[in-house]
């Protein structure tokens, strides 16, 4: 029991100092509500703070840490998030939509409505993507299918053909414009008012040089996205 406990305790130390955030807080992130009347994007993403991707939770076995900040917003109907990526290997080898995009360099969202059953959003650096449902975590997810899939909007830097691999410092940027459709096993109206639990992420399962980062940490031994005890609160204006 000894033994455990200092290990739990080295762990947590570890996941604190490899964030390159403030300390976890438990008071909820906003996401504000803007009118896009006449504003471009850019515009607007351009005037809120981005939040840094970077715990560094299983940094002795996947060091690789490419620098990742998101920002986000809301119009009511869709939720706009932009994630904007600095890294040195870049993979896009899938481009169809379910198919194995988390092994490419992909930025991923995970939100609970009930702090229990959550949705992944899961989007490689050249807009294809996943969602699926869980009532267990990382077990038997239900995927959407084609015409839920087919409501999101995708804008990359990238273009949308597969590249293969990029070797070298490599700069993009990944939007996911978000109907309220995509929590297709619930009935959601819109964003408004509307309190959640996530996580985000930056990740690379592949062959070589990994990377598994985080918004908040993960103080658990080996990587796992799909732990919902660990989002942290957002509420939307």
């Amino acid at each position: 029991m000894k033994k455990y406990l200092l290990g739990m305790l080295t762990i947590l130390a570890f996941v604190a100092t490899s964030c390159n955030q403030a300390p976890k807080t438990e008071s909820a992130m906003k996401i504000s509500k803007i009118d896009l009347t006449g504003r471009t994007l850019n515009e607007v993403f351009a005037e809120i703070k981005p939040e840094k991707i970077a715990c560094a939770n299983w940094a002795e076995e996947f060091p690789d840490t490419p620098d990742t900040e998101f920002r986000a917003f809301h119009t009511g109907d869709k939720l706009y998030v932009r994630f904007d990526v600095k890294e040195e290997l870049t993979y896009a080898r899938f481009a169809e939509d379910n198919g194995e995009v988390w092994r490419d360099s992909a930025c991923e969202f995970y939100m609970s409505l009930d702090g229990k059953t959550y949705y992944n959003v899961e989007m490689n650096c050249v807009g294809y993507m996943l969602i699926g449902y869980y009532e267990v975590p990382g077990e038997n997810p239900v995927r959407a299918g084609a015409d839920i899939l087919s409501q999101v909007e995708r804008i990359t830097t990238l273009g949308t053909e597969a590249f293969g691999i990029h070797r070298g410092h490599l700069e993009w940027s990944l939007t996911m414009v978000l109907p309220t459709s995509i929590f297709f096993k619930d009935k959601v109206e819109s964003w408004d008012g509307l309190k959640i639990t996530a996580n985000l992420y930056k990740c690379g399962n592949r062959p070589e040089e990994s990377h598994f980062i985080s918004w908040q940490p993960v103080p658990l031994p080996k990587p796992r996205f799909h732990c919902p005890e660990y989002f942290k609160a957002i509420e939307f204006e």
